[in-house]
């Protein structure tokens, strides 16, 4: 499951006055799912009881005129702009750690199935330490869906490399996905954000609440959507990722046997200058460089980013 990990780190008195702030709030809602009354997932059973399957979107790149401009309201995707987030999570050993994931729309692009992607540059990091660079392309189509068409995500440990585990639409029977309807509708059946079956990468959702209220550092907002999200081989598991209209990604939570318990907040979302933009460029084009020596059978199979 692709996770955006988000809550900030402060001295225990901070947390404190955050947390009664949140809770006095008229818009306020606590980042666990029983804070904003958002029932546990669950999905449709077939006749054998069964979890049914997810569904594949049909994708035509025939349906991608100007695929660049990604202004769906619950996830616009401006060149320069930038979420962080802070948060925790359980590591393997039951551990609590922080967490920080930084997401930046940059100004380069990409063509993947004969679509031109908007390449995004993600940042993770684990009690201060390095452990993920990622670039992610999405793209929108004619109708307002924001599709997601592959990663290149590099994964550390101690500052050093281990591996890549890519996948990229068109390649290694990957398959694009939707990661944001144009109209979100409850009821909706589960759908794949994207098939990566070379690195087991097999991300869907649905959604869970609409018309919800949440409070994070940055701002109250109302009328937030939530989106329930796991993967195939997590029964039950699911993150809750919560878009604001205008803003995007404003928190995400978990319900069900998640064993990393992940809870995380919006707490900047700025506009990058002319020179930040720069130096992000400089950044991921040194990553695809990389990308074209060590993952020959994907990312050398694409063009270069421009």
């Amino acid at each position: 499951m692709q996770r955006y990990q988000v809550v900030s780190v402060r001295t225990a008195l901070l947390a404190i006055v955050l947390f009664l702030m949140i809770f006095v709030s008229a818009c306020g809602a606590g980042p666990t799912p029983e804070a904003t009354n958002v029932s546990e997932p669950t999905l449709e059973a077939t006749a054998d009881g069964q979890a049914a399957e997810p569904e594949f979107a049909d994708f035509d790149p025939g349906n991608f005129d100007n695929p660049t401009v990604i202004d769906n309201e619950w996830m616009p995707m401006q060149p320069g702009t930038e979420w962080v987030y802070e948060g925790t999570a359980v590591d393997d050993d039951g551990k609590s750690v922080d967490r920080r994931i930084e997401f930046i729309v940059t100004d380069l692009t990409k063509e993947i199935a004969g679509v031109r992607t908007v390449v995004g540059w993600i940042v993770d990091y684990t009690d201060g330490e390095l452990v993920e660079k990622e670039i992610a392309f999405y793209a929108q189509d004619n109708d307002g869906n924001v599709w997601y068409l592959g990663e290149y995500p590099e994964d550390y440990e101690n500052g050093e490399f281990v591996e890549a585990p890519a996948w990229i639409t068109g390649i290694e029977d990957a398959k694009a996905g939707i990661k944001l309807m144009a109209e979100p509708q409850l009821g909706a059946p589960n759908v794949y954000q994207g098939w990566g079956p070379a690195v087991e990468w097999s991300d869907f959702g649905h959604v869970e609440q609409m018309g919800q209220k949440t409070c994070v550092p940055v701002d109250c907002y109302e009328d937030v959507l939530v989106n329930a999200e796991s993967s195939l081989g997590e029964e039950g598991a699911f993150q809750l990722k919560y878009y604001a209209r205008g803003v995007g990604e404003v928190r995400v939570g978990w319900t069900g046997p998640d064993e990393t318990k992940e809870e995380l907040e919006l707490v900047e979302h700025v506009q990058l200058s002319a020179e930040d933009l720069v130096q992000v460029r400089a950044d991921v084009l040194e990553v695809e460089k990389h990308a074209y020596e060590v993952s020959k059978d994907v990312y050398a199979k694409t063009s270069p980013a421009e």
